[in-house]
């Protein structure tokens, strides 16, 4: 049984031998040429010597089993014969693999990549003026999209046709915002504990901590509670309407809202921004509440000052103007994720890679408008006195 079986293996074993008739050299293949042979196959061809003949016939009608590894092996063997200044008369194999066969060559057909040589500082200032084009130009692309946005809501509100869509506005409120109290919470109420920590810490030096509650008030509601919320929000709402919308470009949904007529920035882009804008001033005062009120528990566990008597101290603190200050900024910071988690949503190619990449780019847009807005923001507050 043994010499039988090993018999049988040696039929189907892969070879190859050479014929010459006169200036012809003719290549029979046979047996299974798979990725089992391969490496074999690979290294027995490499010293295939047919340096005397002009022309080459591979015939592989003897061939019983072929697999891609096969067939490279095979469309290598006859390119290399081709470089050598040899003619490939005739290049046969069964009918059966002609598919595989014409599919190996066209996917093999480009030529080598080489690497160009560059120096180091001209390369760096290409990059450096590459990324300052595509920065402008993006900055160009968003400023349009800025302001067909701003036609489309003028639409909605003075010539209302049914663009906006109340139902699907009051769904991204809920996602948005409700959806979103848990984790807007449980991060505000830590980092007004961490700033009561850190400002105690620094006051407890000079005698001065109940002034901690001053820097509690003036730091939340001013800056870190808007600041801090529209972050999270970036994160988790921009990036979702950007990869929400990419991914019905991918599976071609928003062709066909064209197709039948819809106007895809009706239903798409306006309940999705208007939900933040209207979402983000509450996610803010919920956030500055939460805050105030981890920022109260550590000062009573750290400091020993009381509720009573932090209400008392951050009355004295604080006014409307404070509030009002970091609210304010609420809207704008909405509108800027929005329409930049949008944007990116509807520049998204037909491709998974495109979802992710395009997802990643409006969070980092998105974060960085809402620093850069609510540093101008800083300054002009700080010019009017406010």
């Amino acid at each position: 049984m043994i010499d039988t079986a090993d018999s049988a293996r040696s039929a189907h074993r892969a070879s190859f031998r050479v014929e010459r008739q006169g200036r012809l050299s003719q290549l029979f293949a046979e047996g299974e040429w798979t990725v089992r042979d391969a490496p074999r196959l690979d290294s027995e061809l490499g010293k295939l010597d047919i340096a005397d003949a002009n022309e080459v016939t591979i015939d592989g009608n003897g061939i019983t089993r072929l697999d891609s590894a096969g067939a490279w092996l095979l469309v290598r063997t006859k390119r290399d014969i081709e470089q050598s200044g040899k003619r490939v008369r005739e290049f046969l194999l069964p009918e059966i693999y002609a598919p595989l066969l014409n599919t190996i060559e066209q996917e093999h057909n480009a030529p080598p990549v080489v690497l160009e040589r560059r120096h180091g500082f001209i390369a760096l200032v290409g990059r450096v003026g590459r990324g300052t084009i595509g920065t402008g130009q993006q900055g160009y692309r968003m400023l349009g999209y800025l302001g067909r946005f701003t036609i489309e809501l003028m639409e909605a509100i003075f010539q209302p046709r049914g663009n906006l869509r109340v139902a699907a506005l009051f769904t991204q409120v809920e996602e948005i915002g409700i959806n979103a109290l848990p984790i807007v919470g449980l991060l505000a109420f830590l980092i007004g504990i961490v700033m009561a920590y850190q400002g105690a810490d620094q006051l407890r030096r000079f005698g001065a901590e109940i002034f901690t509650i001053n820097l509690l008030g003036d730091g939340i509601l001013r800056e870190l509670g808007g600041l801090v919320t529209a972050i999270i929000i970036a994160g988790r709402s921009g990036s979702a309407f950007t990869a929400q919308i990419g991914t019905m470009k991918v599976n071609e949904e928003i062709d066909a809202l064209q197709t039948i007529g819809i106007n895809t920035f009706d239903v798409l882009v306006l309940p999705r921004v208007l939900g933040l804008i209207i979402a983000l001033p509450f996610l803010t005062f919920y956030a500055d509440v939460m805050a105030m009120i981890g920022g109260a528990v550590m000062c009573y566990f750290d400091l020993g000052i009381t509720v009573p008597a932090f209400m008392r101290q951050l009355h004295e603190a604080i006014s409307m103007n404070t509030f009002l200050v970091g609210i304010i900024k609420a809207p704008v910071f909405a509108m800027i994720i929005g329409l930049v988690g949008c944007f990116e949503g509807l520049q998204v190619e037909r491709n998974a890679a495109s979802v992710g990449k395009l997802t990643t780019r409006s969070v980092v847009e998105a974060v960085f408008l809402v620093i850069v807005i609510d540093a101008g923001f800083s300054i002009l507050f700080s010019i009017l006195g406010l």
